[in-house]
């Protein structure tokens, strides 16, 4: 469910349906995702999980997939 968390994440902060489909999600491949929601979106991240995210890492979190790559690498277990 950690995973469900995550998506709701997502949708949370950049302000998509609770039934939008953020799975396949990348930077800027919505309107809604430009640079403004991005930091949104990054703190939101931080709080949902307890992590602090670096410099390269904010800016690699280029999409769904690679915010949950590094959400697993700070330790915190995404499953579905």
């Amino acid at each position: 469910m950690e995973l469900e968390r995550l998506r709701v994440v997502f949708r949370t902060a950049l302000e998509l349906s609770e039934d939008a489909d953020v799975d396949g999600l990348e930077y800027r491949g919505i309107e809604k995702w430009d640079s403004l929601a991005h930091m949104s979106l990054v703190a939101a991240v931080e709080d949902e999980f307890g992590v602090m995210l670096d410099t390269d890492e904010v800016i690699d979190l280029s999409s769904f997939d690679r915010a949950r790559q590094i959400l697993e690498k700070h330790g915190v277990v995404l499953t579905d």
